[in-house]
C-alpha cells in the first residue's frame, strides 16, 4: 500500500525516483489512484509555485531537444536545477509512445541537477499531456527552480502549454522553404519569444534573412503587454551559442509580466482556467459514457448517415435528452 507520507516526504527532499512515482501515479487513469494523487497534490502545492515555467515548441527538425538541453546545460552550470516535461506522441491506434527524450538529452540526463520526464499524451488536444500541470507541481516541490514543457509542436497544444506556463518560447529553422511556412497566426499569437534555431555554418546568413522576416511580420501581432515587443533571436544548440541571450531575454519577459501583470496573479488566473478545463474534460466524459445518452447519441449518428436529419437537428435532439435525464436525476 503506498505510503502517501513518505512519498511527499521523499520528493520534497528531491528524491527523482520518488519524483517519477509520483508523476506516474498522477498521469494514472485508474479511478482510486485519482483521490490518492490530489492528497499528495494537497500536500506539496504549499511548497510549489517558486519555479520559472518555460513552454518550448516548434516544428519538426527545429531543434527543440538539442536546444533545450543546451540550455538545460546552461542553467545548471549557473546553479539551477532543472526538469523537462516533454511530451511525446501517442499513436491514436494503440496509445503507445516513443518516450525518446533521455535518449535525446544524453548529456543532461546524467545531472544530478536535472529531471526528465517523457509524458506520453495520451491523445490529448494538440498532444498535451493531461496531467502537465499537475507534474509541475510535483518538480517544483522537488526543488526544481526551472520547469521546461515541450510540447510535439503540432498546433493546438501550444494554447494549452501556454495556459499553464510563464512564459512560451516558439523555436523555428531557417533554410527548409519559406520561413514563415506552417505558423499559424494564432501560434505566433501566443509566442513570447522566437528563436530561429540552428544558426551555424551555412545556415547562418539564412538564419539572418529568417529572423527580418519574422520581425516584419511581428510588428502587426498584438500583444498583452504593452512595454513587450516579442524578440527574434539567433542561436545554435548544436555550437551552444545564443543560449545566454535566450535565458536573458526570458528574465526581461517575466520582469515585464511582473511589472504590468503580476506572475502570482496570471498563475492564479491560469489556476481557474485550470479548473474550467478539468470541467470540461470530466462533463465531457461523463456525458458519453452515461449509457442512456451513449445510446441516444448513436442512434442520432445511425441517423445523420442515412440522411434523416441534419447534424446540427441531431445535437438539438441529444442536448433535449440530455436536459430531461438530468431533470429526472433531480427528482
Amino acid at each position: 500500500m503506498l505510503n502517501i507520507t513518505q512519498l511527499t516526504q521523499n520528493i520534497l527532499q528531491g528524491n527523482r525516483v520518488a519524483l517519477a512515482r509520483g508523476i506516474t501515479l498522477i498521469e494514472s487513469n485508474k479511478p482510486d489512484h485519482f483521490e490518492t494523487a490530489q492528497k499528495v497534490l494537497e500536500r506539496l502545492l504549499p511548497h510549489s509555485g517558486n519555479a520559472v515555467r518555460i513552454g518550448i515548441s516548434g516544428a519538426p527538425g527545429a531543434g527543440k531537444s538539442t536546444f533545450i538541453e543546451a540550455l538545460g546545460l546552461h542553467l545548471i552550470d549557473r546553479g539551477h536545477r532543472v526538469a523537462v516535461l516533454a511530451i511525446d506522441p501517442s499513436s491514436q491506434r494503440s496509445g503507445g509512445s516513443i518516450l525518446g527524450d533521455k535518449t535525446r538529452m544524453e548529456q543532461l540526463a546524467r545531472r544530478e541537477e536535472a529531471f526528465i520526464r517523457p509524458s506520453a499524451s495520451g491523445g490529448a488536444l494538440g498532444g498535451v499531456a493531461r496531467k502537465t500541470r499537475e507534474s509541475i507541481i510535483l518538480c517544483e516541490a522537488a526543488g526544481y527552480d526551472v520547469v521546461l514543457v515541450e510540447t510535439m509542436g503540432v498546433g493546438q497544444g501550444e494554447y494549452a502549454v501556454r495556459s499553464m506556463v510563464d512564459v512560451f518560447l516558439l523555436l523555428q529553422i531557417a533554410g527548409a522553404g519559406d520561413t514563415l511556412q506552417g505558423i499559424k497566426r494564432g501560434i505566433m499569437e501566443i509566442a513570447d519569444i522566437f528563436i530561429i534555431n540552428k544558426a551555424d555554418g551555412e545556415n547562418k546568413t539564412r538564419a539572418e534573412t529568417a529572423r527580418s522576416e519574422l520581425n516584419m511580420a511581428l510588428r502587426y501581432m498584438p500583444n498583452d503587454l504593452p512595454d513587450w515587443k516579442p524578440p527574434v533571436l539567433t542561436a545554435s544548440a548544436l555550437e551552444k551559442k545564443g543560449i545566454q541571450s535566450v535565458w536573458q531575454h526570458i528574465n526581461n519577459y517575466l520582469q515585464q509580466v511582473e511589472k504590468h501583470i503580476g506572475l502570482k496573479e496570471r498563475r492564479k488566473q491560469q489556476d481557474i482556467q485550470w479548473m474550467y478545463d478539468v470541467l470540461d474534460q470530466e462533463i465531457r466524459r461523463l456525458l458519453y459514457t452515461q449509457p442512456d445518452i451513449k445510446h441516444k447519441i448513436r442512434e442520432n449518428e445511425t441517423a445523420i448517415r442515412a440522411g434523416h436529419i441534419s447534424p446540427a437537428h441531431a445535437a438539438a435532439q441529444i442536448l433535449k435528452f440530455i436536459r430531461k435525464v438530468f431533470k429526472e436525476d433531480a427528482v
